[in-house]
């Protein structure tokens, strides 16, 4: 695996130190997407990091997220960033909680501790303080609160009132750890993965994503839904996510 390639994969020449605004600009929302393609053709996905490396990098693809946050965290600790996996729990639109610990994300100390995950879709889009302070970007305003112990919400704000994305445990994880959970979302029927074929990239001013057979493009909260036959399909993950092969 090589580190320069993997840099190259979202336009990042070198990094001169180790510092908050580098990782800011290697955090690569918009050149690799989320995805569940394999899942959706039955392609076995292990916890591999060299599997994801030539996945992700040499075949120019994206993944859920353990692979891109399990890819993530190997450039970030071979860089020399004090990085680590941690679990978090989904909590779904209606309120209800997916299966426990089976997200993966990052935690990345620097000068304090911050919440890192290229894996997720549509989220923050930059390392997150686990102090309240709130973050804004293009997707929405975001702050990470403390629950008790080692659990944090990750909020996004609605109107006048937070909604919780996921609750986070910043213990440690292995890569490993994950293997049931990884397992379970890419064959259960109660895996949100198995029910439909779901690409996401952020963009400059919003993010595409193709959900199941609608074709959904924001620009700046407002969203352009279209439907789409199965053969255009192919052209819709060439043009707007670069993907050629499954």
């Amino acid at each position: 695996m090589d580190i320069n390639q993997y840099l190259q994969r979202f336009r990042v020449e070198d990094v001169k130190e180790i510092s908050l605004e580098t990782l800011n600009q290697l955090q690569h929302m918009l050149h690799v997407p989320f995805e569940n393609l394999d899942v959706i053709h039955r392609i076995p996905i292990t916890l591999n990091v060299e599997a994801f490396y030539n996945k992700i990098v040499l075949n120019n693809r994206g993944g859920f997220c353990y692979e891109l946050n399990g890819l993530f965290n190997w450039l970030l600790q071979s860089l020399g960033f004090n990085s680590y996996l941690i679990s978090g729990t989904i909590n779904r639109p209606d309120g209800s909680w997916a299966l426990k610990g089976s997200h993966a994300c990052l935690i990345v100390e620097i000068d304090q501790p911050y919440l890192v995950d290229v894996g997720f879709g549509d989220s923050v889009r930059g390392p997150m303080p686990l102090t309240g302070e709130t973050k804004e970007d293009v997707s929405g305003i975001y702050r990470v609160v403390k629950v008790e112990d080692t659990f944090y919400d990750l909020q996004r704000k609605n109107n006048q009132d937070w909604d919780t994305l996921y609750r986070l445990d910043i213990s440690p994880r292995e890569l490993n750890e994950f293997k049931d959970a990884c397992y379970f979302n890419q064959t259960s029927p109660k895996s949100h993965f198995t029910q439909k074929q779901i690409v996401s990239l952020a963009a400059e001013y919003g993010r595409y994503t193709l959900s199941g057979n609608s074709f959904i493009v924001t620009r700046l909260q407002e969203k352009q839904k279209m439907d789409v036959v199965i053969e255009e399909i192919p052209y819709i993950l060439n043009k707007y996510f670069h993907i050629k092969n499954i």
